[in-house]
């Protein structure tokens, strides 16, 4: 997760599709499916009584698939809990549904607004003890209302927002609604009775239950918080243990995947926890991002054939980003995590966009992003081409910043007049080459990330010994790696 990451990957696993019969019992008709391998599928059931060689699990586990299987019908999976590894069934799983844009999903589907006390009476009728929904305070700006149906009467509680904080009673504090929501369906503290039934909010659906229904809700209470491990752009990072496995966390407020996006080389998105918010948890990327990785260990421990690997590796991932027409808009160095056996993944994926034009000019990242994408605020594959250009000059210069001694303005000013960088030290010329073609000022001028990754590699066949060969590190990764 690193922003949001998963169980560490220590396997290859191929990328070919994995074919398995599925029996439609109603109407007998007989269906070959087809699966890629690190498909995520969630148990239909309990499998509590497994055969030798078969996998443990119950209803609701998340299973991924490994490999193919000589039995018919079956396929070899991991759990994603235990880490276990065996057969399973095809019938007794279903594949893991993508998360989807939906406007009407909500964390908060209790909220309703700005609605008066008598509006709020209304909207918790029939009466029923616990029914509850909070509005905001017309009397009182800036504070709230939680509204609760008791004994066939609502109550109405002022929650007070002062000093960054909400509370009723000036006893328990809370950062936030939904914290502050989870408090009160567990204690009755100085409210008349605990929370018990959300009244929602017309037109709105509880994320919580969808999450739950697509298989993507993680159980928080299976997770053990361990240390902070620094902040992240969307607030702090903190590594928690499930059962076997590491983890990090991520907070964010809003988080909804608009496609399944699944490769090995994108950070895999492992499910969410509601908790205080929002948390996505993706696969732990235990060496931690890519400009740190070469920042601490230079030019001593890594050599250009496993830099071309790394940018091989980003390259395939963006490929399939473009295949996807989905636009990263912020694809750097600090942005690509190392796994345990050095394999360089995209993350901040899941914040990516269609082709979009809209943004906030004031957050972009000035040194990585293409001129169009400064100026008229068009994102493209295109700007993310030249985005990877910086990149790879990040990755051969062994983490260094960009543009170096040059303060913003003047990057967009000198940009925008033709400069470019110089190549980075002992760059070879075929590799600064492709960062040239990455910034050519005209977007439509600039090569796809299909053409991009031909090019490296063929510059890798140059320099490899060939498939399976070692890293200097030791690991190995994809044909030529």
């Amino acid at each position: 997760m690193q922003t949001c990451n998963f169980f560490t990957d220590k396997h290859r696993y191929s990328t070919g599709r994995i074919k398995f019969l599925i029996i439609n019992e109603s109407s007998k008709v007989f269906t070959w499916m087809s699966w890629a391998a690190s498909t995520q599928c969630v148990a239909k059931g309990d499998h509590r009584k497994p055969k030798p060689g078969e996998l443990t699990f119950y209803k609701g586990d998340i299973l991924t698939i490994v490999d193919t299987s000589t039995r018919k019908g079956y396929y070899k999976a991991r759990h994603n809990t235990t880490g276990e590894e065996g057969l399973i069934n095809a019938s007794n799983v279903r594949e893991r549904e993508a998360l989807r844009v939906d406007p009407s999903l909500s964390l908060m589907p209790w909220f309703h607004g700005k609605i008066s006390g008598p509006d709020a009476v209304c909207k918790l009728q029939p009466a029923e003890d616990g029914l509850f929904l909070v509005r905001e305070s017309i009397r009182h700006p800036g504070d709230y209302v939680l509204c609760v149906s008791v004994s066939g009467d609502v109550v109405h509680y002022r929650v007070i927002y002062q000093d960054n904080k909400l509370t009723i009673d000036n006893t328990q504090y809370f950062y936030n609604l939904i914290d502050m929501i989870e408090f009160y369906s567990r204690n009755k503290g100085s409210i008349a009775t605990t929370l018990l039934k959300p009244k929602q909010k017309q037109g709105t659906k509880s994320a919580e239950l969808e999450l739950s229904k697509s298989g993507w809700l993680l159980d928080i209470t299976k997770l053990k918080l361990g240390d902070n491990i620094g902040e992240g752009e969307f607030g702090g990072e903190l590594l928690f243990d499930l059962i076997y496995s590491p983890y990090y966390l991520c907070t964010l407020t809003t988080f909804i995947m608009k496609k399944k996006l699944q490769h090995k080389n994108l950070v895999r998105l492992l499910g969410v926890i509601l908790h205080k918010g929002l948390h996505i948890v993706t696969e732990l990327m235990a060496k931690g991002n890519l400009v740190n990785f070469l920042r601490t260990r230079g030019r001593s421990v890594v050599n250009s054939v496993q830099l071309l690997c790394f940018a091989l590796d980003v390259c395939e991932g963006m490929e399939y980003l473009e295949s996807k027409k989905f636009v990263h808009r912020d694809l750097a160095a600090r942005n690509v995590l190392v796994s345990d056996d050095s394999m360089a993944k995209v993350s901040d994926f899941g914040l990516t966009k269609v082709d979009s034009k809209v943004s906030d000019n004031a957050k972009l990242p000035v040194k990585w992003t293409a001129p169009e994408a400064l100026k008229k605020e068009k994102f493209s594959t295109k700007s993310d081409v030249w985005s990877y250009g910086i990149l790879l000059w990040e990755i051969f210069s062994y983490g260094r910043q960009p543009y170096p001694k040059m303060s913003l303005k003047e990057v967009k000013e000198r940009v925008e007049g033709g400069y470019r960088m110089e190549a980075p030290e002992d760059c070879p010329p075929s590799v600064y080459s492709v960062m040239r073609i990455c910034w050519e000022q005209e977007p439509r001028r600039r090569p796809t990330f299909h053409k991009l990754r031909e090019k490296l590699e063929r510059e890798m066949g140059k320099r490899s010994p060939g498939p399976g060969s070692e890293r200097q590190d030791g690991s190995r990764s994809g044909s030529s790696c």
